[in-house]
């Protein structure tokens, strides 16, 4: 982590004791602030990050009534913060302590849906067709296709992913609305003291976007880091659509199912890309998990784009983490 001692002491906090917190996946970094004068976080989000699109994100969500972390203070030339801090109680800490599921993706499905009744804030990237074959093209060609196939990915196979996703895509162009775009419990704070969507603190919002409001709750309910209980997927997709009630529950399904198998295709290969990239084997364990997801997805007749571009060019046995990744040493 940067020296920030400059930044904290104007911001008041410059005798409080850094606690540094576990990295993520990204270039940011947090230590918890003891001895400030309120519980508080810094942020340190060295350049390729940007911490503007978070400030922004921050006082849209705060604006419509729901919980993401006050701003203390900020310095975005420097690219430091000084956050709210919540606390530890992440959906994804709870869960794994053991707490009772249900509660917590019900809780977290109204959250959302209040998030997504809002009107979006003006200024937010498209998350459309353009990008999310950009993205996918950017791991699964890129970093899993050259990791398994042993070779760099042609302009065939390129030209005909691009078609496919667009194509599966493009029932659902007109539905934009807000994105959060990493919408998982890793992402979400228990809230005690706070009632109804207040009590859903939501946090990494930076990446928001524009785009289709069923990509969120495909990254909810479809989480690339754990499993979900059919059941708890059920439950939680009946709280959100009942929470927005003019939503067409059969386009909802299908647009669920095209950014689904978008999402599974490009996480999966991430992981890749994390370990061979970033030296960060570790994320390859959630490789299985969103590989089956991707299969379930490729069930639903709103993909079948993509499932006939994968069944030509990609055999069954080989849609997992790439062998050489996963072999022993």
């Amino acid at each position: 982590m940067r020296d920030a001692r400059d930044f904290l002491h104007g911001a008041g906090f410059g005798a409080a004791r850094l606690e540094p917190l576990t990295a993520d996946a990204s270039f940011r970094r947090y230590a918890r602030l003891h001895g400030g004068p309120r519980p508080a976080l810094l942020m340190d989000a060295p350049p390729p990050e940007d911490v503007r699109p978070f400030l922004a994100i921050a006082r849209h969500i705060a604006g419509i009534g729901l919980s993401a972390p006050d701003i203390i203070a900020a310095n975005e030339a420097q690219g430091f913060l000084v956050l709210e801090d919540f606390g530890d109680a992440t959906h994804a800490a709870l869960l794994d302590a053991g707490a009772d599921a249900l509660p917590l993706y019900l809780e977290a499905a109204e959250a959302l849906a209040a998030l997504h009744a809002a009107p979006p804030p003006t200024g937010l990237p498209p998350w459309d067709a353009t990008r999310m074959v950009e993205t996918a093209a950017a791991t699964f060609l890129d970093w899993w296709w050259p990791a398994a196939m042993g070779s760099t990915a042609d302009a065939g196979t390129r030209t005909a992913l691009d078609a496919a996703i667009r194509a599966m895509l493009a029932p659902f162009a007109d539905a934009g609305g807000f994105v959060h775009r990493d919408y998982f419990p890793a992402n979400l704070m228990r809230l005690d003291g706070r009632d109804g969507a207040r009590r859903t603190g939501l946090l990494d919002f930076q990446d928001a976007a524009i785009g289709h409001p069923a990509y969120d709750l495909v990254s909810l309910v479809e989480d690339a880091r754990r499993d979900v209980e059919p059941a708890i997927r059920t439950a939680a997709i009946a709280r959100y659509l009942d929470a927005r009630g003019d939503v067409d529950r059969d386009a909802f399904a299908a647009a669920m199912a095209t950014c689904a198998a978008q999402r599974h295709l490009r996480v999966a290969a991430l992981w890749v890309r994390l370990d061979r990239r970033d030296g960060k084997p570790h994320y390859l364990a959630h490789g299985p998990r969103c590989w089956r997801l991707l299969g379930q997805a490729l069930q639903h007749p709103a993909t079948r784009l993509l499932r006939d571009f994968l069944d030509a060019r990609v055999p069954p046995a080989l849609r997992g983490n790439p062998v050489a990744l996963t072999e022993p040493a």
